[in-house]
């Protein structure tokens, strides 16, 4: 693997250890990050995982959690502090320090050796040492192999594989995407043979709706879901007070989206929702339209070919009003991805 002799190296000795990774992370994003942290532990590095923001409650019982740190203003200060100091700075599971706000200036200007680790599309150039690989199904999944390169695939533990297993799963929409590699099954194995419970992560994962958020589930299926059959597209728009009225936590809206795409003959959906700092958007697509040009063309965003995401400084309405005026210039595409 590429770098990966340099890695080794770089991690020859015990160091001062920071991972971090997107802004509101996944369970790929985080998976991977206490996945990583455990194994570097285990290799006598001092490691802090640092999040740029808050995460879902039901990824809290991944080993490790207790110890991240969120950054906010109030501990900015010790954020700052802690990566001046880190030796080594992992970025995972984002290709671009705009992901990761405030933050991503500290990293840039910090002295110590950023290793990235992603499967996006389109990385951008900011670390000493690069694991880009965009035919990955999940960063986890990227972990993993560079655990093994390394030889030491037998550090691996329940804990770990647990880490790693969900970032996968999720990343693969539980192994139903193209992406589901046969690298990826063969991975899975590997975990079922350490004793990583499978079922038992889908459940924490998928199976632990709180009340509100299964009415909230209804409420924008049954009356916010947009289906525009002229371009085979759907899609949701949430207001904050929609979101205010439902209590909705980081994480309830996680999956909506992909429930607007479920339509039959619909190729491309959109999630866009009233965020207090901007509108974020979430946008998946079947057949060979590509979501990520989509979002980085018009929504100063991007992912992969068929998920990614976006955001806009315009009201909820007038993004809307953009992202329906758009949809004609696409027409063509979208017809023919829906007959592939």
């Amino acid at each position: 693997m590429h770098d990966i002799n340099a890695l080794k190296t770089l991690l020859n000795e015990p160091k001062e250890v920071m991972i971090t990774t997107h802004h509101k992370p996944d369970a790929d994003a985080l998976g991977s990050s206490l996945g990583l942290a455990g194994y570097l532990k285990k290799k006598g590095h001092r490691v802090t995982v640092i999040t740029p923001s808050d995460y879902p409650d039901f990824l809290n019982w991944m080993e490790g959690n207790e110890d991240v740190l969120v950054y906010s203003e109030k501990n900015d200060a010790l954020v700052q502090r802690i990566i001046g100091e880190s030796q080594v700075i992992f970025c995972l599971d984002f290709n671009s320090l705009s992901r990761i706000h405030e933050m991503g200036e500290y990293i840039r200007q910090a002295k110590g050796t950023k290793v990235m680790i992603d499967h996006h599309l389109q990385p951008e150039h900011f670390a000493d040492l690069s694991f880009s690989d965009t035919n990955a199904a999940a960063t986890a999944e990227l972990v993993y192999d560079l655990i093994k390169e390394a030889g030491d695939a037998d550090l691996i533990d329940t804990s770990i594989g647990e880490c790693l297993y969900a970032g996968i799963m999720t990343d693969t929409g539980s192994f139903r995407h193209p992406s589901t590699s046969k690298n990826v099954h063969l991975i899975i194995a590997d975990l079922l043979h350490i004793g990583v419970q499978t079922s038992n992560i889908h459940r924490l994962i998928y199976d632990s709706s709180t009340e509100l958020r299964l009415r909230f589930l209804g409420y924008a299926l049954k009356d916010k879901l947009v289906v525009l059959h002229e371009y085979n597209t759907a899609y949701i728009a949430i207001t904050k007070e929609e979101l205010k009225a439902y209590d909705s936590k980081t994480g309830d809206t996680e999956g909506l989206v992909n429930y607007a795409l479920s339509i039959e003959g619909i190729v491309f959906a959109a999630l866009i929702i009233d965020r207090s700092e901007a509108v974020k958007m979430s946008f998946r697509s079947v057949g060979d339209f590509s979501v990520n040009e989509f979002a980085r063309e018009h929504f100063n965003g991007g992912g992969h070919k068929n998920a990614a995401g976006g955001m806009s400084l315009d009201s909820l309405e007038a993004t809307i009003d953009k992202f329906e005026r758009l949809l004609p210039l696409y027409k063509d595409q979208l017809t023919h991805a829906s007959a592939s």
